[in-house]
C-alpha cells in the first residue's frame, strides 16, 4: 500500500489538509450499531454523552456501575482501586519496564521543573501591582484504555501536575472484562504519587470527575486524551469544571527534503498511523524522488508490523504526500494545517524552526524520532490536535495553576488614575462605580504601616 501523493497544492488543502470539525466526523455502521444496542433507539454521539452526563449527575455510583456493564462488559465491584494494587502491580511488573517508566518520569519533571510559574508584584511611587499564581486544588486525568494501554500518559499528565503543586491527582482509566486496570497503568500511578485511581472509563469517567458521585472526588479541571465519547464529555462539563484541551485523533505531519532518509520519514508516519485508522500520517516535500521511496519504504515495512490493519486504514482515510516547489512552501503549508506533531526532517533543521509558528511539537532532526517524543524527551505527548494548535499549547505547568491578579494602590496612586476610571464609569452608566471611587478622593486612606506592608509583599 502506498500513499497518494497531491501534485497541485490547492489541491490537497481542500482534501488532505482539510480541517473537519471532530464531531463532524461521520460514524460508522459498527457505531451506530453499538448505540443503538446500548440505548434502544439510534442517537448521534452528542445525545448519547448528554444522556450518559445526566444519569451520572442523577444516579451516581449505580450509573458508573450500570454504563461499565453495559458499555465495557466490565463489573465493578469497587470503584476506586485499592492501595494495596497500586503497591502490588508495581511490584509485579517486569523490571525492564518498570526502569522504563522511572526515565520517562524523570525526563518529564526536569523538563517542566524548568518552566516559569512564579508569584510577582512590581512596585512604584503610586502603589503595587502583581500576580499570586497558585496551583489547583484537585484535577482529574483520564488515561485511555481498550485496544491499548497509555501508562505513558499517566507520566505525562501527572509529573507536570506533581511539579505544579497540586494538592491531589485522580485518575480514571477503563477497566477491563475482569472489572480490572492494567497493572501497567496502576505502576504508573504508583510512580506518580497518584492519590486516587478509579476504574472508569467513557464519557461516564468524565461525568464523575465533573460533578462527583459516592465514590469518586469531584475535581476542578480534567486533562487528557480519550476518544469520541470521552472528548464530547469533556466539551459538554466544561463550565461545571475546566478543562485542558479537546484531543482527536493523533496527527504527524512530517516536512523533509533530498536530505532525509526515506526509511526515517517512512518510519515516522507508521509510528502515529499505528494509533488509530483515524489518526493522519501526512508527508509534505518539494523532492518528488524523496516521495516515491518513501512510498516504497512504507510497503517495505508494513510487512512487519503488528498493527497493519489499523495502519492501512489510516493511510487510506487520512494519510498522503504533498509535493511543494521549496522546503520553505513546505512549512508554511504545515503551519496552515497546524499539526499535533511536526517533524523536520530537512537540512540544517535548526535553521528553519524559526519558521515554525503552529505545532502542538516540533522535532527537529532526524535523530529526534516522533515516537521519542511519546515516552521520554521531557515535554509531554498530550498535546493540541485538529488544528487547534493554531491557538492552544501542549499540556504543560500552566494547565495546573491559576493566577489570582493582585492590585494595591496607595493615595498617590488613586489621585492619579481615579479621574480616569470616574469618566469610564459614567460613560458606561455605573454611577456607584463612580461614586465608589470619589469616596476614596474625598476621603484619603492612611498608608500601610511597615508590618502590614511586610505582610502584603510575604502574600
Amino acid at each position: 500500500m502506498k500513499l497518494r501523493i497531491f501534485e497541485d497544492v490547492q489541491a490537497a488543502r481542500q482534501s488532505l489538509l482539510r480541517r473537519v470539525p471532530f464531531d463532524e466526523v461521520p460514524t460508522s455502521p459498527e457505531l451506530e450499531e453499538g448505540i443503538r444496542r446500548i440505548f434502544g433507539e439510534p442517537l448521534t454521539p452528542e445525545k448519547v454523552v448528554a444522556r450518559i452526563l445526566r444519569d451520572v449527575r442523577t444516579r451516581g455510583d449505580t450509573a458508573l456501575r450500570d454504563y461499565a456493564e453495559r458499555i465495557d462488559g466490565s463489573p465493578l465491584e469497587a470503584i476506586e482501586v485499592p492501595r494495596a494494587e497500586l503497591d502490588a502491580a508495581s511490584q509485579a511488573i517486569d523490571p525492564k519496564l518498570s526502569h522504563a517508566l522511572e526515565v520517562a518520569a524523570r525526563q518529564v519533571r526536569e523538563f517542566y521543573e524548568r518552566q516559569y510559574k512564579d508569584s510577582w508584584t512590581h512596585r512604584t511611587a503610586a502603589g503595587a501591582v502583581g500576580q499570586i499564581v497558585r496551583p489547583l486544588q484537585r484535577v482529574g486525568l483520564y488515561a485511555p484504555g481498550g485496544r491499548a494501554i497509555y501508562p505513558s500518559t499517566v507520566i505525562m499528565a501527572a509529573v507536570p501536575a506533581r511539579v505544579a503543586g497540586v494538592e491531589e491527582i485522580v485518575v480514571c482509566s477503563p477497566a477491563g472484562k475482569d472489572g480490572k486496570l492494567s497493572p501497567l497503568i496502576l505502576a504508573a500511578c504508583k510512580l506518580c504519587e497518584v492519590d486516587h485511581v478509579y476504574a472508569l472509563g467513557g464519557a461516564q469517567a468524565i461525568a464523575a470527575m465533573a460533578y462527583g458521585t459516592e465514590s469518586v472526588l469531584r475535581v476542578d479541571k480534567i486533562l487528557g486524551p480519550g476518544n469520541l465519547f470521552v472528548v464530547l464529555a469533556k466539551r459538554q462539563v466544561f463550565g461545571a469544571v475546566d478543562i485542558d484541551q479537546l484531543p482527536g485523533p493523533t496527527e504527524a505531519l512530517v516536512v523533509a527534503d533530498d536530505s532525509a532518509d526515506p526509511a526515517s520519514v517512512a518510519a515516522d508516519l507508521l509510528a502515529q498511523a499505528e494509533h488509530d485508522a483515524l489518526a493522519s500520517p501526512i508527508l509534505i516535500t518539494p523532492s518528488r524522488r524523496l516521495a516515491e521511496r518513501v512510498n516504497d519504504e512504507i510497503e517495505l515495512l508494513l510487512q512487519r508490523l503488528s498493527r497493519r490493519e489499523i495502519i492501512e486504514a489510516s493511510m487510506a482515510r487520512n494519510g498522503g504526500i504533498v509535493l511543494t516547489s521549496s522546503t520553505d512552501e513546505a512549512i508554511d503549508l504545515a503551519n496552515e494545517y497546524a499539526p499535533e506533531h511536526m517533524c523536520l526532517l530537512i537540512d540544517d533543521p535548526w535553521s528553519k524552526l524559526d519558521q515554525v509558528r503552529n505545532a502542538g511539537g516540533v522535532f527537529v532532526g532526524e535523530a529526534c524520532a516522533e515516537a521519542l517524543g511519546d515516552y521520554v524527551v521531557g515535554p509531554s505527548h498530550i498535546m493540541p490536535t485538529g488544528g487547534t494548535a493554531r491557538f492552544s499549547s501542549a499540556l504543560n505547568v500552566w494547565d495546573f495553576v491559576k493566577i489570582i491578579s493582585v492590585f494595591g494602590l496607595n493615595q498617590q496612586g488613586v489621585e492619579a488614575l481615579a479621574p480616569a476610571a470616574i469618566t469610564l464609569a459614567e460613560a458606561e452608566g455605573f454611577t456607584a462605580h463612580a461614586e465608589a471611587i470619589r469616596m476614596r478622593l474625598a476621603n484619603p486612606r492612611p498608608p500601610l504601616s511597615p508590618s502590614a506592608q511586610d505582610r502584603e509583599r510575604a502574600g
